[in-house]
């Protein structure tokens, strides 16, 4: 008996890592911002997929990576080796899924099938994701008009910031007043006499959590706090200033706090950090709530925002902070003007920390182990 993964509208999508042409190791939960379509075909030498693929070439105007972006799935080494499906950006991209992990995690095959009978158990299907890669509709991939149709209900969505309906705030708390404008310059005269260092961010690779330096993905520099006194008065602000807070909207109860530094986004760097979740690493899964506090304004871009929950940036003012699950999906927009400094802290309790000891193991070189400091 076959055995299919059970999914239905309104759940979330599964998160994945594949191969696509540009990237070996694509990772599916930073496309949030925009409607995802995935297009299960198995393989492009196949009737039903050929005429999928006709479809998808007469509506190419529908995927722009603004409004819709489109996976085609493939399990067949074949469409790689002789060019049958190739990326065509912006909007389109293959994913190289030979062993069937993607298909078989949307139900598009059989979990019990072996690679060389993949093929015999597909299911074709059409899958539509909201902004936020929940699952909003799900078709066949059958006759002519059945492709068709998938287009015309493409065509028919409302624009991705107004997906549910309406706008919708991202789910953020907004706090003023976290640090004084006095403390807010010490921070900075801290960065500007020691000066910052290139700062990476985290990835799974082969099984470790390493460090990665890539401009285009992020540009910052950091200097880490190694006055006592200072990372004092930081915790002492944020214990009584935030941590209420997180309580009473979220009912957690904040015991620990990870990095005490002072960054910056420069205008000369170009300084930005493209879409990515703070949690998503066995080195960071630890972390529970991003804090994100403004040292200074005289600047211009440098805002955070939330792509799931539409374009809305937020810039909040010195001393202000913006915090949110580290599992959201967020960017911060290139400086176009001036220097962005902000304190930039991890909040999580005393269960997360146990996760963060126990995932020692996973991490790389040059990677911080755990330490045992209360907030």
């Amino acid at each position: 008996m076959a055995k299919y993964q059970a999914l239905s509208e309104g759940e979330p999508a599964p998160w994945f890592r594949a191969r696509t042409s540009a990237n070996p190791s694509y990772a599916f939960d930073t496309v949030g911002g925009r409607y995802v379509v995935l297009c299960f075909l198995g393989s492009a030498s196949l009737p039903p997929s050929q005429r999928a693929l006709a479809a998808i070439a007469s509506n190419r105007a529908l995927f722009d990576d603004d409004i819709v972006s489109l996976f085609i799935v493939s399990n067949d080494t074949e469409d790689e080796k002789q060019g049958r499906l190739k990326d065509a950006l912006p909007g389109i991209r293959v994913v190289w899924d030979g062993d069937a992990a993607v298909a078989k995690k949307y139900g598009a095959i059989n979990l019990d099938a072996g690679e060389q009978d993949a093929q015999a158990q597909l299911r074709p299907m059409w899958m539509v994701l909201d902004p936020t890669l929940r699952i909003l509709h799900m078709r066949p991939m059958a006759g002519e008009g059945q492709g068709q149709s998938i287009f015309d209900y493409l065509r028919n969505l409302p624009p991705p910031a107004r997906y549910a309906g309406f706008e919708v705030q991202a789910p953020v708390l907004i706090l003023p007043n976290v640090f004084e404008a006095d403390f807010c310059r010490k921070l900075i005269s801290l960065y500007d006499e020691h000066g910052g260092e290139e700062s990476g961010f985290m990835r799974e690779i082969d099984g470790k959590t390493v460090k990665i330096h890539d401009h285009n993905h992020k540009r910052r520099k950091d200097h880490e706090i190694k006055d006592a006194a200072i990372i004092k008065d930081a915790q002492t602000r944020i214990l009584r200033r935030v941590v209420p807070e997180i309580m009473k909207v979220h009912q957690f109860h904040v015991t620990r706090m990870e990095r005490y530094i002072v960054c910056c986004y420069s205008a000369e760097d170009k300084g930005h950090f493209n879409s990515h979740r703070d949690n998503t690493t066995a080195g960071t899964a630890h972390r529970r709530f991003a804090v994100s506090i403004n040292l200074n304004a005289d600047f211009d871009g440098g805002e955070v925002s939330f792509p799931e929950y539409g374009p809305r940036s937020f810039k909040a003012p010195p001393g202000g902070a913006v915090v949110f699950s580290c599992s959201l999906l967020h960017r911060v927009s290139q400086v176009t003007r001036g220097r962005r400094y902000a304190f930039l802290p991890f909040l999580y309790d005393d269960a997360a920390a146990k996760v963060r000891e126990a995932n020692n193991k996973f991490l790389g070189e040059g990677v911080g182990a755990y330490s045992a400091q209360r907030s």
